[in-house]
């Protein structure tokens, strides 16, 4: 004990406001933090709201993310984390959408909404649970899977509906992508960039940058799978993904085209819980698939 503290309790008094007011800060605490809390690397399962946003226009990559992130969810290690995913969260980019909807609900079951075919809808129920969680002392944690313009609108709702809230510390956006960065509209990329926490992470699609590569020319890491429900999925993905891939000038993702995969846009979701050291899909699917 620091006697020193005890002579001086306006000191003490300040410390111990400061150690608080850091840990309650958004309801998230460092990662790899010692606490009570339930934290998973940045995220408090008691607090925060996972939202997993999913372009699909117009790789199939964002079928075979779905079923990825899905795959984590099922863990029993996250079984107290909220989440919602939404589909069709598409910027600037032509092309057609790779529609799914079916898939969407096998994999997040009520838990995801289709802004592709009902963008207000979708906003509404993302901007409420977003708005919910904040309320709750807690943070908005976006993988974006795509761009960023829902994003912004969601972002845009949350700060009408809680003016005084500190969303450049609370509502954070994490994204890995040039491409999805250049096909976000240049004033919604702004926007988030300078209400929000923006965490720009390296690209899912190279290995050896800090984050997985989850982008394979072979399906390698399938058979690690145990679980039937996963590997009903996952052939599910696949088989969307073979389906649409290239078709009508979408754009043709050769690792799919070559028997492989692609969940790239899951190393958000391994950022924000904490798993960036993972290596590649068979490493993955050893992690979270048995």
């Amino acid at each position: 004990m620091n006697l020193n503290l005890l002579n001086h309790p306006e000191k003490r008094i300040s410390r111990v406001l400061i150690a608080i007011t850091w840990l309650l800060a958004c309801g998230t605490l460092a990662p790899g933090a010692t606490s009570g809390e339930p934290v998973i690397g940045r995220f408090n399962t008691e607090k925060d709201m996972l939202l997993l946003h999913y372009d699909c226009k117009t790789d199939v990559d964002d079928i075979e993310s779905a079923a990825a992130a899905g795959t984590i969810l099922r863990d029993q290690r996250f079984k107290g984390v909220r989440y919602h995913a939404v589909a069709g969260t598409y910027g600037t980019q032509g092309g057609l959408y790779v529609p799914a909807n079916d898939f969407f609900a096998r994999v997040f079951g009520m838990r995801w909404s289709d802004a592709h075919n009902a963008y207000e809808a979708a906003l509404n129920d993302v901007s409420r649970l977003a708005i919910g969680a904040m309320k709750d002392g807690g943070a908005v944690w976006i993988a974006e899977g795509g761009q960023s313009d829902f994003s912004a609108d969601v972002l845009r709702r949350v700060k009408a509906a809680l003016p005084d809230a500190d969303t450049g510390q609370c509502f954070h956006i994490v994204q890995h992508s040039d491409w999805n960065e250049e096909v976000t509209s240049a004033e919604d990329l702004a926007y988030v960039k300078a209400n929000a926490a923006y965490h720009r992470i390296p690209d899912g699609n190279a290995p050896g940058n800090g984050t997985p590569c989850f982008r394979t020319e072979s399906s390698a890491g399938l058979d690690e799978i145990q679980k039937e429900e996963l590997t009903a999925i996952w052939k599910e993905a696949v088989a969307i993904s073979n389906r649409f891939n290239g078709t009508s000038d979408r754009y043709l993702n050769e690792a799919i085209k070559s028997g492989g995969l692609d969940f790239s846009d899951t190393v958000e979701v391994c950022w924000i819980f904490g798993y960036s050291s993972l290596a590649d899909a068979p490493e993955f699917f050893r992690e979270f698939g048995r």
